[in-house]
């Protein structure tokens, strides 16, 4: 039977705003506030929060818990890992984004330290970092650098193994469960021109995922609604700079009839 994923989007959507989950944000200098504007204009409610001796202490009270290791340091991680192993212990999800792994031998090896210490939800990323986590060639800085089309096997592959969603951005977004493959199509290429789009996306995730108990259809439908509001904000202005404005206030507006213009396919 085929699924209406729209109607998946709208019922996921609808709640976040009526729950609005908490978001434990353990992420990166360059898009707090960016991040947490996004999550706000969602309906959810952003925490960043990231001393090792609170985060413990934040998770507990939190929906989901999302990691970003965009501006990395040895301390960032350590908190990260106790945050996640407490999130595991209270069935907290964890969403984690592998910014830039692959690009040095910091970021690959501290990203593979979270995945052996923390079980993670949801792993969201470019296409250069999913195969960097897969043992292939990684990102150039935070930029990718490889076709997510010829990702399927890779993200099959690394869902598989870890147990979690895969989410993967790029022209058609791919995401996986690692037997179901769903696709995006939505979404324009100004999201990749202006800094924090792309993080703010796993914020989304981890408000979907806090909110809805299928982690695969609260995945598409956060890849789905963000595209949808990228859309909307580009038919608004062309130009990076007043485009982060308009996609925030898009997040804000959207309703159901902006959403049947979804192009979403389960393959």
């Amino acid at each position: 039977m085929k699924i209406n994923w729209i109607k998946h989007v709208e019922a996921n959507l609808e709640a976040v705003r009526q729950k609005k989950p908490l978001v434990h944000n353990i992420t990166n200098f360059v898009v707090m506030n960016s991040s947490a504007n996004i999550l706000l204009a969602i309906g959810a409610q952003p925490v960043m929060a990231h001393a090792i001796n609170e985060v413990e202490d934040m998770v507990s009270i939190a929906n989901s818990l999302v990691l970003n290791i965009g501006t990395l340091s040895n301390e960032l991680v350590e908190a990260m890992i106790l945050a996640g192993k407490k999130a595991n212990k209270l069935g907290v999800p964890v969403i984690f984004d592998p910014v830039g792994a692959g690009a040095t031998r910091l970021r690959t090896e501290k990203s593979m330290e979270i995945l052996r210490e923390v079980k993670l939800a949801v792993i969201r990323g470019n296409a250069s970092e999913i195969n960097s986590i897969a043992g292939s060639d990684g990102a150039r800085g935070v930029d990718s650098i490889h076709d997510v089309d010829k990702m399927v096997d890779f993200a099959l592959d690394i869902s598989q193994r870890y147990n979690c969603i895969i989410g993967i951005s790029g022209k058609r977004d791919l995401i996986t469960d690692g037997t179901r493959i769903v696709r995006v199509s939505n979404g324009n290429p100004i999201m990749t021109r202006v800094t924090g789009i792309g993080c703010g996306l796993t914020a989304t995730v981890g408000a979907f995922i806090g909110a809805n108990e299928d982690p695969l259809t609260a995945a598409v439908s956060a890849f789905g609604y963000y595209a949808i509001a990228g859309d909307l904000a580009f038919q608004e202005t062309p130009y990076p700079g007043s485009f982060l404005a308009k996609f925030i206030d898009a997040l804000s507006y959207i309703e159901n009839k902006n959403l049947n213009k979804l192009k979403i396919d389960e393959i």
